[in-house]
């Protein structure tokens, strides 16, 4: 018995062969964060903390000089967090992936090279065929982010933007209600012996349901309107307890819209372009001091008042009403923001990482998959393909044929 234990023990001490790992080859990326160009960006996609974790696992990130500084993020931020701060675009874009909040511009497209990654937005409904072209014949690999997918199937990057645009469009009202100038003097949410703030929010989606949530945690008398009977019950359930929710009768509508402080235009199209649901009469028999905010300016706005405004110039008066019409609410708050969308994207780039490359964590990842509308220079989007005219392949069958 004493034989047979020390025979197996010495098992355990003979020379064996080598046994390897086979399968995952991790990969050091290189990573580029040009500076933002377009109007009203103050984001940054990757900040200080998440540049110190990547570097930490190998990663070499390339940050060009100033791209954090709207966000209040520092070239001296980023080189103690171990990245390489470049003084041109032309050097930053030597990366093999290319981290943008907006899309690139055709100048930027120039940059670009054969077979890196380009991770941006897309904001389809600012494009143009040539745009498309552009990226075709330089044989890259592009991610829009908002088509990205997350395990729960929900979209990451929108939900996020939009729960901040949600809570800003609120604190926003808040500044110009009390304004002398643009509002009426009037103290945003409720006061003991005081009426409460009437707010209307147009549209029960995650902005809606954001704006709604930070107005009644102010004091303020929330009424929500919607088409979507299912969308209003499912808000009315998230929020867990009632409020004042309807459809869209133009003559409830309007009778809210007279007694409201602060209206704000919530809605999202999955066209591009939300429908005009406020009349210029319906606006003109609003008290004078009420505030519009139309976060819905992004895709043409909901109010027949409103135009684009600026983050130096956000807001304008007309009928008596302010109206607060800036495309792009988050980057009025450009460090939270940015602070969302690195802690979307750092995890990404450690998965690509661990799984030796873009191409392996997109064969494994399908929710990432679903945000690539370019494979090395070939159309993957067929909604892009069929608005161009533009010829346009399925991904996967893509994928098998490359690998």
């Amino acid at each position: 018995m004493m034989e047979e234990s020390k025979s197996r023990y010495s098992d355990f001490l003979l020379p064996k062969e080598e046994m390897l790992e086979v399968g995952r080859q991790s990969s050091s990326l290189t990573i580029g964060v040009p500076k933002e160009t377009i109007l009203n960006e103050n984001r940054v996609i990757l900040i200080p903390e998440g540049v110190r974790l990547l570097s930490n696992h190998g990663h070499h990130v390339m940050i060009e000089t100033g791209a954090g500084k709207a966000a209040h993020f520092t070239d001296h931020d980023y080189s103690e967090s171990g990245a390489q701060v470049v003084y041109s675009s032309e050097e930053v874009y030597k990366a093999d992936i290319i981290m943008k909040v907006s899309p690139v511009s055709l100048t930027e497209a120039e940059y670009l090279k054969p077979r890196q990654t380009l991770i941006s937005a897309l904001q389809m409904g600012i494009q143009k065929e040539e745009y498309f072209r552009s990226l075709i014949n330089k044989r890259i690999t592009a991610l829009a982010f908002e088509l990205i997918r997350d395990k729960a199937h929900t979209f990451p990057v929108i939900r996020a933007m939009s729960e901040i645009a949600g809570s800003t469009s609120v604190f926003l009202a808040a500044e110009y209600l009390a304004d002398p100038e643009f509002g009426s003097g009037k103290m945003f949410g409720g006061f003991t012996g005081i009426r409460p703030t009437e707010v209307v929010i147009i549209g029960a989606g995650t902005v809606g349901e954001f704006a709604a949530r930070s107005a009644i945690g102010l004091g303020a008398l929330v009424k929500i309107f919607d088409n979507s009977v299912y969308r209003l019950r499912r808000l009315q359930n998230d929020l867990g307890f009632r409020v004042f929710t309807s459809v869209i009768h133009q003559k409830v509508l309007r009778e809210c819209m007279r007694s409201a402080d602060v209206v704000i235009g919530a809605v999202h199209s999955r066209d591009g372009k939300v429908p005009c649901l406020i009349s210029e009469d319906m606006i003109k028999e609003m008290k004078e001091g009420s505030v519009l905010i139309d976060i819905s300016i992004d895709q043409g706005g909901c109010f027949e008042t409103s135009y684009p405004t600026t983050h130096k110039n956000p807001v304008f008066k007309k009928h008596g009403i302010t109206h607060y019409c800036v495309p792009n609410i988050p980057s009025k708050v450009p460090q939270t923001s940015s602070e969302a969308l690195n802690n979307i994207f750092v995890p990404v780039l450690l998965d690509i990482g661990v799984e030796g490359g873009v191409e392996k964590l997109l064969k494994l990842d399908a929710g990432l998959r679903h945000g690539v509308y370019l494979y090395f220079g070939t159309l993957t989007n067929h909604f892009i393909g069929k608005y161009f005219n533009l010829p346009s392949q399925d991904i996967d069958l893509l994928m098998a044929a490359f690998h």
